[in-house]
């Protein structure tokens, strides 16, 4: 039995093919959110729960990772780095190529493109308690429709809502409901279902028989074989939690707004330079970026990349 805390692997390989063109420039766990990044947020959230050790595995654009992570320093976190080339391995291959990092039975798995406050400690009592292989981290659905869905064999779980607004929990984590997850459903399922935001505990057997550097998938993968062979070896926990996603543009301005805008809904990050006339409404300028005089801005993305022309007038562009 792993002693808590466990070692972490932070998904952060993906290539952020619905953020396009940010991703041409940054991979989407590096993208700034105000004075940090997504993964930065996330290794903070990870060090305030007591993770002490975390692996990323790495795939598109690696440097804009581990240049603004490195050893994890600034984070309270011990950072290693599981490669994965030529190809990204998928949310089952990745876990099972930084298998020899792992220096422990169990460990936790978190996106490292999302942001979720799902509690990490009372997730990993759960699965303690269990006896899984497998105890995913569930929440209420933010907005049924949209994302798949994870059916658990407890009906108390069916009708529960999750509003954006969701305030962090200062007592004891509430548990809505757990039981065995029995399936995976798409977004267009009419199946009552909750929504899992990618944090898990797993133990390392449940990845350990793939075949290395193969691409392999979690859901729609590895847990569904679980689910039909070995019934119970995929528990849920349905927590309350707020959860932000940044799989699209709109969702990244909408996310940096939410958690880092200013009055007038711009986030500057503290290394941008932006000139004393310029006038910015709802604009997000990244780390090093210039706004130079004059320039009006409207709903803009300044990533730094691409040089504005002083006076330039702009409203849902990116720069």
């Amino acid at each position: 039995m792993t002693a808590w805390p466990p070692p972490a692997l932070v998904l952060t390989a993906g290539l952020g093919t619905r953020l396009r063109p940010l991703t041409t420039f940054r991979a989407k766990p590096a993208m700034p959110v105000g004075d940090d990044t997504l993964v930065g947020r996330i290794l903070q959230q990870l060090s305030a729960a007591g993770i002490t050790q975390a692996i990323l595995n790495l795939h598109h654009l690696p440097a804009t990772i581990t240049r603004v992570v490195g050893d994890g320093t600034q984070y309270g976190v011990h950072v290693r780095y599981s490669w994965e080339q030529p190809v990204v391995l998928g949310s089952g291959g990745g876990p099972r190529h930084a298998l020899p990092l792992v220096d422990a039975e169990t460990l936790l798995i978190v996106n490292g493109d999302t942001l979720c406050d799902l509690p990490i400690r009372a997730l990993w009592d759960a699965h303690e308690a269990s006896g899984a292989l497998v105890t995913l981290g569930l929440m209420p659905h933010p907005e049924p429709g949209r994302y798949g869905g994870v059916t658990v064999g407890d009906p108390r779980i069916v009708a529960v809502a999750a509003p954006r607004d969701t305030e962090p929990q200062e007592s004891a984590p509430t548990v809505l409901a757990e039981g065995a997850v029995t399936g995976f459903v798409p977004r267009t399922s009419p199946v009552p279902s909750v929504h899992f935001p990618g944090i898990q505990v797993v133990h390392r057997s449940a990845f350990a028989e793939l075949p290395d550097n193969t691409p392999a998938s979690s859901v729609g993968g590895v847990y569904d074989g679980l689910i039909a062979t070995r019934p119970g070896a995929v528990h849920g926990v349905v927590f309350p939690a707020r959860f932000e996603d940044v799989g699209t543009v709109d969702d990244y301005r909408r996310t940096c707004r939410e958690l880092a805008g200013d009055a007038t809904g711009n986030v500057v990050a503290p290394s941008a330079r932006v000139a004393s006339s310029a006038t910015l409404r709802n604009t997000i300028v990244w780390p090093d970026a210039e706004v130079p005089d004059g320039c009006e801005l409207d709903s803009v993305i300044v990533t730094g990349h691409v040089a504005i022309a002083p006076g330039t007038r702009a409203s849902g562009d990116i720069f």
